[in-house]
C-alpha cells in the first residue's frame, strides 16, 4: 500500500529546504544520491566524512578540571552553606543565582541526529501550538490530543482525562520541592477532602431541615399548633406540639381544623377535615410540581438513574447546578408533605451530588477533570443514604453496589468520611429531638425462633413478586403517558394523581400518615409502645380487622406508587417500597402471632418460652420492608446493613439476609434490571455497567464479530489529512451533525491518522477566523503535514489551520474481524466513547458507546421476542435484528425532546450516515453527505 503513494517534491534546494513540510511519518524526497547507492540518511549518518560532525559534542574531548572518577560523592548537609537551605525552603534545586547547564552542544553546529526531527513552522504560530496540558509537549508527540470541554449529552474520555491528571501531579511533583513544595502537594492533596468534608455538614444540615419542614407541612393538612398556656406556636408539628404527652389524643394545644372553626358534629368534623386534607395535598403537590416546572426541570424523579448515567461517564448539563439543589430540596419538602406515596431517601443522594458539585466549582483542579470529579461525586452519594437512614455504613455500600461505575479503593475511604460526616451533622441537629438520625429507627426486646424462619422465606419470596410486579406496572405506566399524546400536561398530572391518592388515602388511617411515621409504628415493638395511634396492638377479634386494613392499604399503594413514581416532583420510590413491605409483613406477623397464641401446643411453637410473647410482628415488617425494597432495587449487600444500623440488633441479619437473597433471586426471574436499571433504559441513557449486570451482553452469540455492528466506512463523514480549508470543513459541519470525524491519509488509501470530535474542530475554526490570526476563509486547514503535489501552493509562509494537536492521534483500534464481545468489553471496562477498526492500518469502520448499548439491548429485546437469530450462525441472525438500532448511528441533535415530562434524548460520538429524516441510507450514494471528505 506504501508503494501505491508517491509524493513529489518540486524544492531543488536539498533536505533542509523540505523539513518544515514534511510529517515525521513520511519518506524523504528522492536525491541523486539515493538514486545511486539507495541509501537513505541513516546509511549517511555514519560516512567517514562526517566522522567530526557527529564527535564533536563528545563532553570527553575536552580537558577535564579534574580527574574523571566514579566514585559516590558525599552528600553536604542542608545547613552546610546558607545557599542550599534557601534552595531546599523554596525548591530552587539549582540554588539562588544559578541557571541552568547550557546544552553540549551549540546551535550553531547541528548534527546528523538534529535534522532527522521536523522542526516548526515559525510563522504558524498560535495558540494552539501550545504545549499541551500537563506536560510541555510538541505537536508532533502523538496523544489523545487537546480538548475545549464536552457538549451536553455526550460520554466524556475516561482515558484522556487520567492522562491529563497524571500529567498535571507530574508537572506538580517535578516542579514543588523543599518545604513550599511540600506544602504545595498538601494543599493538592487536600482539596478532595475538603470538598467531602463541606459537602457531609451541608448534607447534614438540608436533611435536618428538609426532615422539619416536610413534618410540619405534613401536619398542618389535619390542623395546627394553636398558642397556649403550654407555650405552643403555629410553627411547631404535632410532635413538638405535644412534646412530653405519652398519649397524643391528651394534647390540647394541637387544635384540628374542624375544633378550630366550631365545627361540633362527628359528620362536620370528618367532613370538614377531609376537606382541608385534600385542598393542601393537591396544593403541597402543584407548589413542587411549579418549582421543577419553572426553576430546575432536572430535580424531577429520584434523580439516582441520572446520577448512575453520570457517574458512568455522561456528561447532563445542570442536572447538579445550584438551581437544582435548591429546587429540589424546597420541592421534596412539599411533595412528601402532600402525602403522596413517595419518598425523599433518593432524592436526598441527588442534593448530596448537587452540594458536592457546588463545592467542587471552588477548586479548578478537580472541577476542570471529569473522571476526578466523578470520584468526589461517588463519595458525595454516600452521604446521601447516610442521612436518609442514619446508616453511614450503608451509605458507602449503597454507593459502591448501586451508584458508582468506578469504585477504587481510595474512593471507598472518602466515601466513609463524608457518609460520617453527614450523620454526625444530623445527630448534632437532631431534628426529631429523640436521639434517632430518622424517625423509625426501632430496638427489639426478643430473638426469633427457628420456626420463623419459614413465614421470613415467605416474606422474602413476596418482595421479589412485588418488585417484579411493581417494575412492570410503573413502566408500563410511563410508557402509555409517552404514547399517548391526549394526555393533560405534567402539571395536571400531578394535580389529578396527589387529589386521587389524598382521596383514597384520608378513609384508611394507615395511609393517612405519613410514610415515615406509618413505618416507624409497623416496626415498633408492642411491648415498648405508650401510644398505639394506629390500633397495631390490639388483642383479640379486632386484629382481624387490623389485617384487612394492613393488607387494603398495601394493595392500594402498591397501585398508587406505581403512578406516581415518574410524575414531574422530587419523588423516590425507596420508603413507599420500605411502607408496602412493611404492612404486609405486618400483616403476617399477626397471622403468626394469633395462630401461636391459640396453638401454643403446637410442635413448632415449642421453642418458646411461656409467659413471654413468641413473636413479634415488628420484626416480620422489618423484613417484609427489607424483601420489598431488594425486590425493587435488587441490591443485597447494603439494605441488610442499612436495616442493621436501623435495629441495632444483630440477631435479625441472618433472616434479613435469607429474605434478601430470595427476594433478589425471584425479582430476576421477572427481569434483571431493577427500577433505576429500567429508567435509565427508558430514558435511553447510554449505561453501560462495568460489571455487565442487567446488560445485555450474555445473549450476543460468542461468533458475533464486530464487523457486522459497526458502522463501515462507507457509509462514514470521514475528514482527509490534507486538501481542506475553513470554509469547507464549516460547510462539512453544516451539513452533518454528528459529534466526531475519523481522520484518514487520502480516499484512496484511508489510513488512519486519528479522530477529531466535532468541539474541538468547530473551536479552533471559529478561533482561527478571529483575533489575533484572522485567518482568511480560504485558509489551508490540515490534519498532517506532506509533500505537496507538484504545482501546490508550496509556500511555507502561506497562513494555514494546523489541527494536529487538536486531533486524537492515537485512538483505540481494533481489528474488524474482532469479537462483540471484545468491543463490549472496551466500552464497559475502559470506559471509551468509540473505538476505531482497522485492517493493517486502514480504517474499516466506527463503534460508538451509544451504538454498543443499543446492542445490548437489542440483543435481549431479540432473544425475548424470538428474533434475534439462534447464535448458530451468528451473522446475519444478529446483522438483522440490531442494524436499525446501531448500524447506521445516531443523530446529534435534541430533536427527540417531546416536551416538559420527557428529557432530550442523549446521542454519542458520531460519525455517520443519516438522512434528512434520521432513517439510515442504503447506501453512500443515497446520501450526498457520506463518503471521505
Amino acid at each position: 500500500m506504501a508503494s501505491s503513494r508517491n509524493f513529489i517534491n518540486t524544492h531543488e534546494g536539498g533536505e533542509g529546504s523540505s523539513s518544515s513540510s514534511r510529517s515525521p511519518n513520511d519518506p524523504p524526497p528522492p536525491t541523486a544520491a539515493d538514486d545511486d547507492d539507495e541509501r537513505d540518511e541513516l546509511d549517511n549518518l555514519f560516512d567517514g566524512n562526517d566522522d567530526d560532525n557527529v564527535l564533536s559534542d563528545d563532553p570527553l574531548s575536552e580537558e577535564l578540571a579534574e580527574p574523571m572518577s566514579f566514585k559516590r560523592k558525599q552528600k553536604q548537609s542542608v545547613f552546610s552553606q546558607p545557599g542550599r537551605l534557601l534552595s531546599t525552603l523554596t525548591g530552587n534545586r539549582l540554588g539562588p543565582g544559578t541557571s541552568p547547564r547550557p546544552p553540549l552542544s551549540g546551535a550553531a553546529t547541528p548534527t546528523r541526529l538534529q535534522g532527522l526531527h521536523p522542526s516548526t513552522d515559525r510563522n504558524n504560530e498560535s495558540a494552539s501550538d501550545a504545549p499541551k496540558e500537563g506536560a510541555p509537549l510538541d505537536w508532533y508527540v502523538e496523544g489523545p490530543g487537546r480538548r475545549v470541554g464536552y457538549e451536553d449529552l455526550t460520554a466524556i474520555d475516561w482515558i484522556f482525562e487520567y492522562t491529563k491528571e497524571r500529567q498535571r501531579l507530574r508537572a506538580l511533583y517535578a516542579g514543588a520541592t523543599g518545604v513550599v513544595g511540600y506544602a504545595r502537594r498538601l494543599l493538592d492533596a487536600s482539596q478532595t477532602w475538603v470538598v467531602l468534608v463541606l459537602t457531609g455538614v451541608a448534607v447534614g444540615a438540608l436533611a435536618a431541615g428538609i426532615d422539619v419542614a416536610s413534618d410540619w407541612l405534613g401536619d398542618v393538612k389535619t390542623g395546627y399548633c394553636a398558642s397556649g398556656p403550654e407555650g405552643g406556636a403555629f410553627y411547631l408539628n404535632k410532635q413538638f406540639c405535644c412534646f412530653g404527652y405519652d398519649q397524643g389524643d391528651k394534647c390540647l394545644g394541637w387544635k384540628p381544623w374542624a375544633a378550630a372553626l366550631g365545627v361540633a358534629s362527628a359528620g362536620g368534623k370528618w367532613f370538614v377535615e377531609y376537606f382541608f386534607f385534600l385542598l393542601l395535598s393537591v396544593t403541597f403537590a402543584l407548589c413542587a410540581g411549579f418549582l421543577v416546572k419553572e426553576y430546575a426541570i432536572y430535580a424531577k424523579h429520584s434523580g439516582i438513574p441520572e446520577i448512575k448515567t453520570v457517574l458512568g461517564g455522561f456528561v447532563i448539563r445542570r442536572f447538579l447546578g445550584a438551581w437544582t439543589l435548591v429546587t429540589k430540596s424546597l420541592g421534596l419538602c412539599l411533595a412528601v408533605a402532600s402525602g403522596m406515596w413517595l419518598g425523599k431517601e433518593g432524592p436526598l443522594v441527588h442534593v448530596a451530588c448537587c452540594c458536592a458539585n457546588v463545592f467542587i466549582k471552588l477548586f479548578p483542579n478537580i472541577n476542570t477533570n471529569e473522571a476526578r470529579k466523578r470520584e468526589v461525586l461517588s463519595a458525595a452519594a454516600a452521604s446521601g443514604i447516610s442521612v436518609a437512614f442514619g446508616s453511614p455504613i450503608g451509605g458507602v455500600l449503597f454507593s459502591l453496589e448501586q451508584l458508582s461505575y468506578y469504585f477504587p479503593d481510595k474512593t471507598m475511604w472518602q466515601s466513609f468520611v463524608c457518609a460520617m460526616t453527614a450523620a454526625v451533622v444530623l445527630q448534632a441537629f437532631d431534628p426529631f429531638r429523640s436521639g434517632k438520625l430518622v424517625l423509625y429507627q426501632v430496638k427489639f426486646s426478643t430473638g426469633w425462633h427457628g420456626f420463623e424462619i419459614i413465614p421470613f422465606t415467605f416474606l422474602g419470596i413476596l418482595g421479589g413478586i412485588y418488585g417484579g410486579l411493581f417494575i412492570k406496572a410503573n413502566m408500563r405506566v410511563a410508557q402509555w403517558k409517552k404514547s399517548a399524546t391526549w394526555l393533560p400536561g405534567p402539571l395536571t398530572q400531578v394535580v389529578l394523581v396527589a387529589f386521587l391518592t389524598a382521596l383514597i388515602n384520608y378513609p384508611n388511617f394507615y395511609m393517612r400518615a405519613q410514610s415515615s411515621e406509618l413505618v416507624s409504628s409497623l416496626f415498633s415493638d408492642c411491648a415498648l409502645v405508650l401510644d398505639d395511634q394506629f390500633g397495631l396492638c390490639r388483642k383479640g377479634a379486632a386484629t382481624a380487622g387490623t389485617i384487612v386494613l394492613l393488607l387494603f392499604a398495601a394493595v392500594l399503594g402498591f397501585f398508587l406508587a406505581s403512578i406516581t413514581f415518574g410524575l414531574q416532583i422530587p419523588a423516590g420510590i425507596i420508603l413507599p417500597s420500605m411502607a408496602i413491605g412493611a404492612l404486609s409483613g405486618r400483616a403476617v406477623g399477626i397471622v403468626m402471632e394469633i395462630w401461636q397464641h391459640n396453638h401454643p401446643g403446637f410442635f413448632a411453637f415449642g421453642t418458646c418460652d411461656p409467659g413471654r410473647a413468641c413473636v413479634t410482628p415488628g420484626v416480620y415488617a422489618m423484613i417484609g420492608a427489607a424483601a420489598t425494597l431488594a425486590g425493587v432495587t435488587r441490591m443485597t449487600v447494603s439494605i441488610v446493613v442499612i436495616m442493621f444500623e436501623l435495629t441495632g440488633a444483630l440477631t435479625y441479619v441472618l433472616p434479613i439476609m435469607v429474605a434478601v437473597m430470595l427476594s433478589k433471586w425471584v425479582g430476576d426471574a421477572f427481569s434483571r434490571r431493577g427500577i433505576y436499571e429500567s429508567w435509565i433504559r427508558f430514558n435511553e441513557y447510554p449505561f453501560l455497567d462495568s460489571g455487565d449486570e442487567g446488560g445485555g451482553a450474555r445473549h450476543v452469540p460468542d461468533d458475533v464479530p464486530a464487523s457486522q455492528i459497526m458502522t463501515r466506512v462507507e457509509d462514514l463523514v470521514v475528514l482527509t489529512a490534507t486538501g481542506h480549508t475553513i470554509a469547507s470543513l464549516r460547510r462539512v459541519l453544516a451539513a452533518c451533525d454528528y459529534r466526531g470525524f475519523p481522520v484518514v491519509s487520502d480516499p484512496r488509501d484511508a489510513v488512519l491518522l486519528g479522530y477529531i470530535s466535532r468541539a474541538e474542530l468547530a473551536y479552533n475554526l471559529a478561533a482561527g477566523t478571529q483575533p489575533p490570526r484572522n485567518l482568511p476563509p480560504e485558509a489551508e486547514a490540515f490534519f498532517s503535514r506532506q509533500p505537496l503535489l507538484l504545482g501546490g501552493n508550496d509556500d511555507p509562509r502561506a497562513p494555514a489551520l494546523d489541527l494536529r494537536p487538536w486531533m486524537d492521534q492515537t485512538p483505540l483500534t481494533l481489528p474488524s474481524r474482532s469479537s462483540l464481545h471484545l468491543a463490549v468489553a472496551y466500552f464497559q471496562k475502559l470506559g471509551v466513547r468509540y473505538v476505531l477498526f482497522s485492517d493493517r492500518g486502514v480504517l474499516q469502520g466506527l463503534l460508538t458507546k451509544k451504538d454498543c448499548w443499543y446492542v445490548l439491548n437489542g440483543a435481549e429485546e431479540a432473544r425475548r421476542s424470538g428474533d434475534g437469530g439462534d447464535g448458530g450462525g451468528g451473522g446475519s441472525g444478529m446483522r438483522t435484528g440490531m442494524a436499525g438500532m446501531a448500524g447506521q448511528g445516531m443523530r446529534g441533535d435534541d430533536d427527540d425532546d417531546d416536551g416538559d415530562d420527557d428529557e432530550a434524548s442523549p446521542t454519542g460520538e458520531r460519525g455517520g450516515l443519516l438522512g434528512g429524516d434520521g432513517v439510515a441510507a442504503d447506501s453512500p450514494a443515497d446520501d450526498q453527505r457520506g463518503g471521505i471528505l
